[in-house]
């Protein structure tokens, strides 16, 4: 199977990405639609840049492929110049396919992942300037985008603070997110894993304390999705693809810290994800359904929500070898994303959403704001590294 995904990611997933990248106005292009027609005047998301630069950074990392750095340089320049406002600092939500600010809001989430792809960019070039935009985007966030009680998230350019728009979903106005913090969790590891600092740790090990003591529902055994800012959940929604990739990023994030306290308090969470995820949330095995609001599951199947369950099980493996029924539903997602969810059409990659009977959601872009080589991608890179027999 290691084999196999890895033809996958160089013969499909990555061609795809490379012939998105924009000489004329610089970046990648904002929008691939369902047809697989390149939107050339789409916006181009925040999000959707650090996400193709971190790619191509651990393409290069994990396959030894120096022309793949050249496409993370590319998104690197355009990260650099035309989405880190110089005034206020940040980085803004959107840019116009020419590299003016769209919507110069700031968002903590966005700046996570900035900070995660610069961080994985500083390891794959040695570009020190990288490095320092990824701690200065790090000081930001520390100094403007927190109180209290934990983080906030959604803030006008100047960071003065205004509605969290941007990461609620599911009718509820949300003041903070399990998203965001999950996602900043990612993002110091991956900065503290390439440059170990005492200030990254330290905010690390209190992200860990916030996901368990305020964000995972131990008697429900998940993860919470949307708070208030005293964090009082808003809304009965699990998020089976969150929690399955929570199962394994807040291991990792374990790992790269290295305490062995915070490892034992954090892993009795992690397993339990995992297991009540392979328990409740899979289609007879084969795939995993979206979420469960209000007792009622939604059973679309989700491109990212797949390539996660693969790698929630996979580590779920590492950790207990006991627990070869993971490896089972292991093979039987990447024959279910095989069948259904990678496009067969030539030139493109992965659809985005499938009905429960695995048909595509005609309209749902293959490439966009938040449709990316990131789940996918990292699906690859993850097997290749973990050398796992499967």
């Amino acid at each position: 199977m290691i084999k196999e995904v890895k033809k996958h990611l160089v013969n499909q997933v990555l061609p795809f990405w490379m012939r998105l990248k924009d000489d004329k106005y610089g970046g990648f292009y904002g929008e691939v639609d369902y047809q697989g027609v390149i939107k050339h005047s789409a916006i181009k998301g925040g999000i959707l840049n650090s996400r193709i630069l971190w790619f191509f950074s651990n393409a290069c990392l994990t396959l030894k492929n120096k022309e793949y750095l050249t496409y993370a340089d590319h998104a690197y320049r355009f990260l650099k110049d035309k989405f880190y406002d110089p005034e206020y600092g940040g980085v803004y939500w959107t840019v116009f396919y020419d590299g003016n600010p769209e919507d110069p809001c700031k968002h903590t989430y966005n700046l996570a992942f900035a900070i995660y792809a610069l961080a994985s960019y500083f390891d794959a070039s040695g570009n020190t300037e990288a490095l320092s935009l990824a701690y200065n985007l790090f000081d930001t966030i520390e100094i403007l985008c927190k109180d209290d009680d934990g983080y906030l998230e959604g803030f006008e350019r100047n960071f003065q603070p205004t509605s969290n728009e941007k990461l609620s979903e599911n009718g509820v106005m949300a003041g903070r997110t399990m998203n965001t913090l999950l996602h900043l969790i990612e993002a110091y590891t991956e900065l503290y894993r390439v440059d170990p600092s005492e200030k990254i740790a330290v905010c690390i090990r209190n992200m860990l304390d916030m996901l368990a003591e305020r964000v995972y529902n131990p008697k429900l055994r998940r993860l919470d999705v949307f708070f208030d800012l005293d964090w009082k959940p808003l809304i009965d929604l699990h998020s089976y693809g969150h929690d399955i990739e929570a199962s394994w990023l807040v291991d990792r994030a374990c790992e790269v810290l290295g305490d062995e306290d915070y490892t034992n308090k954090i892993s009795k969470i992690t397993k339990e994800l995992a297991d009540n995820i392979h328990s409740i949330a899979l289609d007879g095995g084969s795939s995993v359904y979206n979420e469960c609001e209000n007792g009622v599951v939604d059973k679309r199947k989700i491109w990212w929500v797949q390539a996660e369950a693969i790698l929630g099980f996979v580590n779920g493996y590492q950790k207990d070898p006991t627990r070869t029924d993971y490896l089972d539903t292991v093979r039987r997602i990447w024959a279910y994303i095989k069948q259904y969810i990678i496009d067969p059409r030539e030139g493109s990659e992965w659809f985005n959403e499938l009905y429960e009977d695995g048909t595509p959601i005609k309209g749902k872009e293959i490439a966009g704001p938040w449709k990316c080589p990131y789940h996918n991608g990292r699906m690859c890179f993850e097997l290749i590294n973990r050398k796992v027999e499967l």
